[in-house]
């Protein structure tokens, strides 16, 4: 084997990826305090051609050194909005028919490996505080918790681990892979 040279990628450039298709998935930051994980998000946004991300109450906003550190220039590719109130970007998403699926252990909540997708759907994942998590009132206006198993003596993800996670999910599950 060889490792590739990223020439060799065949990746999109920033116009061809702003014109392609994304798929139907927005990410909500719902008080992030860390810019290495905004970035990271933001990278991970790119990787799977999210629509966007809103970035909710004390998140961070590009453009900064610390989140630009890690999302090495996808907060350029990437759609973003800034909202002081998350519960303003959930009302807006689901006025634009997105799904809300909150990214939390709650009562009722749904094993990740066990959400059902649809492809005629749009979908909001909502990510809380690294402490705290998502917010209640979040949690109550979110239509599913939907829970990563885990299976050690820790009770949580980092966010940026949790989000790829969970991301990389919807898009397979969406694409189909």
């Amino acid at each position: 084997m060889r490792k590739l040279l990223n020439d060799e990628l065949d990746r999109l450039s920033l116009e061809e990826l702003k014109q392609v298709e994304k798929i139907p998935v927005w990410v909500v930051l719902d008080n992030i305090r860390s810019l290495n994980n905004i970035g990271s998000v933001f990278r991970t946004a790119d990787a799977f051609r999210l629509e966007g991300i809103f970035l909710c109450g004390i998140t961070a906003t590009p453009p900064h050194r610390e989140i630009h550190k890690t999302a090495l220039g996808a907060t350029e590719s990437v759609q973003w909005e800034y909202r002081k109130e998350t519960m303003e970007a959930i009302s807006e998403l689901k006025v634009k028919g997105c799904r809300i699926l909150a990214v939390e252990q709650a009562e009722g909540a749904v094993r990740l490996d066990q959400i059902q997708l649809s492809g005629d759907q749009k979908y909001a994942l909502v990510f809380g505080h690294e402490i705290r998590g998502v917010e209640q009132q979040v949690v109550d206006m979110s239509d599913l918790c939907i829970e990563i198993p885990q299976f050690g003596t820790k009770h949580s993800l980092n966010i940026s681990v949790a989000a790829g996670i969970v991301i990389w999910e919807m898009f397979r599950g969406l694409k189909g892979i």
